[in-house]
């Protein structure tokens, strides 16, 4: 919502729009919300927007975004914190009944981590601060969210989402209190709120098939390894500076110094080399062409290999060590091995992304790219959400209203979704507009 004061077309009781229902997101719209004043008519020539609105009853409901100025009644600025208000229950299990309900339609092949930001004047907007702002590209004063969703390539929905709090945010006794955040909500870096989020929906029975995230969060080590202790399956993009050892490499035990004094660590001959130099002595040779889908301009299509390595580093290293230590005393040394894809696209001097996954080691390439590449579906969301639904839109400031008018949004996104996916009703064929009656002729 935004503060100024805006003008919208009052929505009639006997709109066709109503979900009746928290969980019908794809009630049918009836033949009142395309008659004139009802909630599918176009407004100033632009196409509707679903604005959804949920009332006690847990009822929702869709309006239109803009209206004729002559015939729409203004709201005034106050009208800001009109969400925040009214709504009384909370948000946690309209999500779940979100996420219950998109997942079975949706059928997804993987969920994908990701985050977004939102430019923002001022400093009394919860979890604003200036940082990194990927909407503008540069760091800028912004909200950052994290999102978890659920894709594949046809659709995505989605399931949670996390508010960011930068740290100066976690000691700021005056905003935190303006912005009514709970005691509980403090600073977690974005990975631990990905893995919060993940955690959460697992208490709902919802499970992963492949979690799927960009460098930003497959470059860190414990976000890695938290998913490997869940048990999750992950495809997750890398920088070209993480290094890890080629898969036949050894870890040698050194000779001790004297009889006395600790038994030496095992540990690998060499450093490890980067993913990108590990990339380079593979050679052109070893890289496939192959397409993961067909898009608006044809198939898409580049040039991948794939590896078995051993990620290594301090971050890596040491959980496995201690844990093989505390379960059986020692450590051999050797590092866990798991997938190295690389793209190397034909246009290109030089290899230009990789990802680290943990599926199993008869996965297919083919496999292997399709999840690798099923991250963009999550950029068109982003997109919807914005541009159509109104996720940037919002301007209150508190922690309660921020999370009201996500769910708001992902509800609107998800009716949207089941639209398209639903197959639509088969309806009779029309009547021939064709005159019975014989034209006259002269």
């Amino acid at each position: 919502m935004r503060e100024n004061a805006v003008r919208r077309r009052p929505v009639s009781p006997d709109c066709g729009c109503k979900a009746q229902g928290r969980g019908d997101l794809a009630a049918t719209w009836s033949s009142d919300a395309a008659a004139p004043g009802g909630c599918g008519e176009r407004a100033g020539g632009r196409l509707p927007v679903v604005h959804p609105m949920a009332g006690a009853d847990g009822q929702v409901r869709c309006r239109t975004q803009a209206a004729p100025a002559a015939t729409a009644p203004i709201i005034p600025a106050s009208a800001t914190g009109t969400v925040n208000r009214s709504w009384k229950y909370p948000t946690v299990p309209v999500q779940r009944r979100i996420a219950e309900r998109t997942l079975p339609l949706i059928d997804p092949v993987a969920w994908v981590i990701d985050d977004v930001s939102v430019p923002k004047d001022g400093r009394m907007s919860v979890g604003v601060a200036p940082q990194y702002c990927g909407a503008l590209g540069k760091r800028a004063n912004c909200q950052v969210a994290v999102s978890v969703h659920a894709a594949t390539d046809s659709a995505s929905c989605a399931l949670q989402w996390r508010l960011f709090l930068p740290r100066e945010w976690a000691s700021d006794t005056d905003r935190r209190t303006a912005a009514r955040i709970p005691a509980q909500a403090t600073h977690r870096e974005k990975w631990r709120l990905a893995l919060d989020m993940l955690d959460t929906l697992a208490t709902w029975g919802m499970r992963p098939p492949v979690v799927v995230a960009d460098a930003a969060y497959g470059t860190n080590a414990h976000l890695r390894a938290a998913l490997d202790d869940r048990q999750l399956a992950y495809m997750l993009a890398v920088r070209a500076d993480v290094t890890a050892h080629p898969f036949d490499a050894k870890p040698h035990t050194p000779d001790r110094n004297g009889a006395i004094g600790c038994w030496p660590q095992p540990r690998y001959r060499n450093p490890a080399p980067s993913v990108e130099a590990l990339a380079a002595d593979l050679g052109q040779e070893a890289f496939t062409t192959l397409t993961w889908r067909q898009g608006s301009r044809g198939a898409l299509l580049s040039r991948f290999a794939a590896v078995r390595v051993r990620p290594a580093g301090k971050a890596v290293e040491r959980p496995i060590r201690s844990a093989a230590s505390a379960e059986q005393g020692w450590w051999d040394g050797i590092l866990p091995d798991c997938w190295l894809l690389i793209e190397w696209p034909a246009d290109s001097e030089a290899p230009t992304d990789y990802w680290l996954s943990n599926l199993p080691a008869d996965t297919p390439i083919a496999g292997l790219v399709r999840l690798a590449k099923v991250r963009w579906r999550i950029e068109h969301d982003y997109r919807e959400l914005k541009h159509g639904l109104g996720l940037d839109h919002f301007e209150g400031r508190s922690w309660p209203g921020w999370h009201h008018h996500v769910t708001l949004v992902t509800a609107a996104h998800a009716f949207l979704t089941e639209q398209r996916l639903v197959p639509k009703v088969s309806a009779p064929a029309s009547p021939s507009t064709k005159s019975s009656t014989l034209s006259r002729t002269s």
